[in-house]
């Protein structure tokens, strides 16, 4: 089985998701954003990209592995 995918260059490549700011964010857009693609190479994956750059990198995780991250914060 191939390895996952950990990033796309240019999250311009997501085609047709619809990104999410957090809701921490302030006004001086210094956040995060997730979307989560339905289709594609990257289906069922989160993908999170700095608000600063929307055509930058983005990161994917998998669900266990944001789950964990998230748990972690907490």
């Amino acid at each position: 089985m191939p390895a996952m995918p950990r990033y796309v260059r240019s999250s311009t490549r997501l085609q047709g998701v619809r990104w999410q700011r957090s809701s921490r964010s302030t006004g001086m857009n210094n956040c995060v954003e997730t979307a989560r693609p339905q289709d594609g190479p990257y289906a069922g994956l989160l993908a999170v990209r700095d608000s600063k750059d929307p055509s930058g990198p983005a990161l994917l995780f998998g669900t266990p592995a944001w789950e964990g991250f998230l748990s972690a914060l907490r």
